[in-house]
């Protein structure tokens, strides 16, 4: 039925409200706060944890890694989802909370490679799934918590409130890694620094348990409780019977796989390709990406307050459609403006590797001298292409008008260097404002679905089945599409040996969700979520 959105968006928020907001939404911040130290560390992370000699594997490592933890997502949605739907939205997502805390502190206790050797990252696997599977029960019970008491007028802009918390997430990540580099050498972040921000998360779990101890159950759960209405098979109510799977389905391959990619794309993707591709400092990348996120946070809000009067459905697709048209130029751009002189070496000085016997392999050294080529060319940012030998012929890499035989790192390098490369991008040639602004622009797009998101997926679905409904769908499409863009868009890249060529996975993705989106997700911004 419909509900008339006039009189609620007059009035003023309530002290319950306002308690019911933060407490939710610190609470989430935690939870973000402690996946994106691990995306700022993520190179650090590359030397700690895996064997040495391969800087490209190490990094694609590290980057399936960060990944893994979103790969379980969908599991943590199952099982908390039917939590949420049984006993209470509540207690279910208080332990959410503790599990990600806990996990969160273990990878800051975690021994190195140098001490345990393989045990180290498989250990760091096993918490990045606990991570991930907390995380799965995390945002579903956030937004159906948040939403179901809100009011109808409002209910997009007080859960747009929520999905800031990513925003601020990443901003709190970065500025504690930031002033734990700042306060110490290289070295000793290196031993040992980088486990303070890990820590520090110690301070931010008991805030957030606090907070939540406050809170008392949804008054939509309850209702269902007095009245005897709950489900009492939610995973088979919500995936077996088509009223609702088709609601999944539509969810999943629309606006779920959609903020995936625009989230991996705008939040990550941009951080690893100017850091690692365009070699711009670490601290410069974060402070541009920290002047982006401030900027960016009232459109969460903005976007939240518009969907609860035009409509979610079109300011969603609007964002994939922008994500489709304008990736590649945008990080053409950011070449343009971050690393101007890579751009010239690379129009000057193509590079041509003439090999055969290459392999691509993630967790091991490279075996060839084609493999250690590539290794070396994708880790200094370099594109180039590979031709087979014709017969009688040496490997050789060709870098302009020079020619350089076998793998040998220094005559590469050397070679490099006399075309013009550099190792380093100039920070006097770097165009702040122009690399800011593409930065936030990837992030607007990011505010346009992610801001209505939270209040859309629970209008989706009935309450009796909502925590599950919208979980699953959320973290298949959020997580398998979108979180391991990173690695996924890099190991694209290495194997192609074109440093834009795994952009065309966030555009397919981004893509396909808008189709999907057009074609067959509803309105719902007018919806009764109270049955």
């Amino acid at each position: 039925m419909d509900i008339s959105t006039s009189e609620p968006s007059r009035r003023t928020v309530t002290r319950h409200e306002l308690t019911l907001i933060v407490a939710s939404s610190f609470g989430a911040l935690l939870e973000w706060y402690d996946f994106y130290i691990y995306a700022a560390l993520a190179g650090t992370f590359s030397t700690l944890f895996f064997p040495s000699g391969n800087d490209t594997t190490a990094l694609l490592a590290s980057l399936a890694t960060f990944g893994a933890g979103f790969l379980v997502r969908p599991l943590g949605a199952l099982f908390f989802g039917r939590l949420g739907d049984r006993i209470g939205r509540k207690y279910t997502f208080m332990a959410t909370i503790v599990l990600m805390g806990v996990a969160t502190v273990g990878v800051g206790l975690l021994p190195s490679f140098a001490r345990i050797g393989m045990l180290a990252p498989l250990l760091l696997v096993c918490l990045r799934l606990l991570q991930g599977f907390a995380l799965g029960g995390e945002t579903g019970g956030a937004a159906t918590y948040l939403a179901e008491p809100s009011p109808a007028g409002r209910r997009g802009l007080y859960t747009s409130s929520l999905q800031t918390t990513a925003t601020l997430g990443l901003l709190s990540s970065i500025a504690v890694v930031s002033a734990s580099r700042s306060a110490m050498d290289s070295a000793s972040f290196q031993d040992w620094g980088w486990r303070l921000p890990f820590l520090i998360s110690i301070a931010l779990l008991i805030i957030s348990i606090y907070l939540r101890t406050k809170l008392s159950e949804s008054p939509t759960f309850q209702g269902m409780k007095q009245a005897g209405k709950l489900s009492k098979a939610p995973i088979n109510e919500g995936f077996g019977k088509w009223e609702n799977l088709k609601y999944v389905l539509i969810m999943l391959f629309s606006t779920a796989s959609g903020v995936g990619v625009v989230f991996g794309t705008g939040h990550f993707y941009s951080m690893v390709f100017l850091q690692n591709t365009l070699k711009v400092a670490p601290d410069t990348v974060n402070l541009y990406l920290a002047i982006a996120l401030v900027c960016v946070f009232p459109f969460y809000l903005i976007f939240g307050w518009l969907s609860d009067r035009i409509g979610r459905k079109w300011i969603m697709m609007s964002a994939c459609l922008l994500l489709a048209l304008t990736t590649q130029p945008i990080f053409h751009a950011l070449t343009h403006y971050a690393n101007p002189r890579l751009e010239i070496f690379q129009k000057t000085s193509p590079v041509t590797v003439h090999a055969d016997d290459c392999h691509f392999s993630l967790f091991a050294a490279p075996k060839t001298e084609c493999d250690r080529i590539r290794s070396f060319l994708s880790a200094s940012g370099v594109s180039y292409k590979k031709v087979p030998l014709q017969a009688g012929e040496s490997i050789t890499t060709t870098i302009g008008d020079v020619t350089v035989h076998g793998s040998d790192r220094e005559n590469l390098e050397h070679a490099l260097l006399a075309a013009g490369w550099m190792r380093h991008a100039d920070p006097s040639q770097i165009n702040a404002p122009a690399v800011v602004f593409l930065m936030w622009l990837l992030i607007v797009y990011l505010a346009m679905i992610y801001g209505p998101m939270a209040a859309f997926m629970v209008e989706l679905f009935p309450a009796r089945i909502r925590y599950t409904s919208l979980s699953l769908p959320f973290h298949l499409g959020s997580g398998w599409f979108g979180w391991m863009l990173p690695f996924v868009v890099s190991a694209m890249a290495v194997e192609s040996g074109n440093v834009y060529f795994g952009l065309w996975y966030p555009i397919v993705i981004a893509g396909v969700s808008l189709i999907v989106g057009v074609l067959f997700v509803p309105e719902t911004f007018r919806r009764d979520i109270s049955q």
